[in-house]
């Protein structure tokens, strides 16, 4: 890599002139018809939307979520040809592990606002000093302040080597990973990618797809093979199958319209948080949720993030090589994760299964999050 090394401060200002245009344009909305009585089986509802729209219209607070994120230290700095944006919160403890998270979509770095001081002062959180973490959240390159992306190729693969380039520029040569949706792939990739340095791998969700192989069944149980019916589920699939043929012509819809791509990432919170909640708002805070729809939004990266799944389309069900750097999992309700599966390609050292949260982990259930990532990573230290 040719890319100037240098690492520059970075803050988040959106000008103001781009608040007025979203509410503008959110109050010129051109509202689709329904069917009555289908609720979100045809997807959401219109006057759901519509109430959630008014409210990001009317009573979100960027300005105030611009200052959250801006109270942790971010920077960027050019890697493969790509600046890449990230978040570097130092501990307070001098012994601290080095840890980088990665999220996925439609997710952001503001996933993490929840976790990451938990993670870095333990101790002013109620924990043990000794499980501190130096975090190192990047925006994955085509998301958020990384984005757009500017060439093809930018596959979880290239993230996860640019990943490792991230870390040894920081200067750190043993370090951990974690990640979850996309980031529950790119972690484990990095481990690959640079086995020397990853001490280990903790994902929350699922580590790796079924093979295909009847005989990888046998045995599982029924809780087991439910999960693993999720990969068979085409109509939740099927914003994957878009994002993965058609990302540009989806795209003038999300870039154009904000109502558009607020439905388009609500959706996922609806399907994919907690099942035992009824309402995305039921199971993460509304006001971070639209932090991350506004990250994308002010970013235009509606384009270049849906072609994540473009590019990584040719390796959905590939074998990997197997991985001996020890691997954690945490299973949250409504995750697709089975030990059996992860251990075909992984060495699983720790394996937790939870009864609330869901995929959003950092945000559903951040307590839980915290506290698998700190008991994985205690004996690797």
């Amino acid at each position: 890599m040719n890319d100037d090394p240098r690492i520059h401060p970075f803050r988040i200002d959106i000008p103001q002139a781009q608040l007025d245009d979203l509410r503008a344009r959110l109050a010129a909305t051109r509202w689709p018809d329904e069917l009555p009585g289908v609720g979100w089986s045809y997807g959401v509802p219109v006057g759901y939307a519509k109430k959630l729209a008014e409210y990001w219209r009317t009573s979100f607070d960027w300005r105030a979520a611009e200052r959250r994120l801006n109270a942790f230290e971010q920077f960027t700095t050019p890697i493969d040809g790509q600046n890449v944006h990230f978040l570097h919160v130092r501990s307070p403890e001098p012994g601290a592990l080095p840890l980088i998270v990665t999220h996925g979509w439609p997710g952001s770095v503001a996933e993490f606002m929840n976790v990451i001081g938990p993670l870095t002062d333990p101790a002013a959180h109620g924990g043990d000093p000794a499980d501190a973490f130096h975090v190192v959240a990047p925006s994955i390159p085509g998301f958020g302040f990384s984005g757009p992306t500017t060439e093809p190729g930018w596959d979880l693969e290239r993230v996860a080597r640019a990943w490792a380039e991230l870390m040894d520029r920081l200067g750190y040569h043993r370090y951990g990973s974690q990640g979850g949706d996309s980031g529950s792939v790119i972690s484990p990739m990095l481990g690959r990618a640079a086995p020397r340095n990853v001490v280990g791998v903790h994902v929350n969700g699922a580590l790796g797809f079924p093979s295909g192989d009847p005989a990888e069944l046998r045995g599982l149980t029924p809780a087991e093979l439910a999960r693993l019916g999720q990969y068979q589920d085409q109509d939740r699939a099927g914003y994957a199958i878009i994002q993965a043929t058609r990302p540009q012509t989806l795209a003038f819809g999300l870039h154009d319209s904000p109502a558009a791509q607020l439905a388009w990432i609500v959706e996922k919170f609806k399907e994919w948080t907690d099942p035992a909640h009824e309402l995305p708002e039921d199971a993460v805070d509304l006001d971070q949720l639209l932090t991350d729809v506004s990250v994308y939004w002010f970013t235009g990266t509606a384009a270049s993030s849906a072609r994540l799944y473009k590019e990584g389309q040719k390796g959905w069900g590939a074998v990997a090589e197997y991985s001996g750097v020890p691997h954690g999992v945490a299973v949250f309700p409504g995750d697709a994760g089975v030990r059996r599966i992860a251990e075909r390609e992984h060495h699983v050292v720790h394996w937790s299964q939870f009864d609330r949260g869901g995929h959003f982990a950092a945000m559903e259930a951040p307590d839980l999050l915290v506290e698998d990532v700190r008991t994985f990573f205690r004996p690797l230290r």
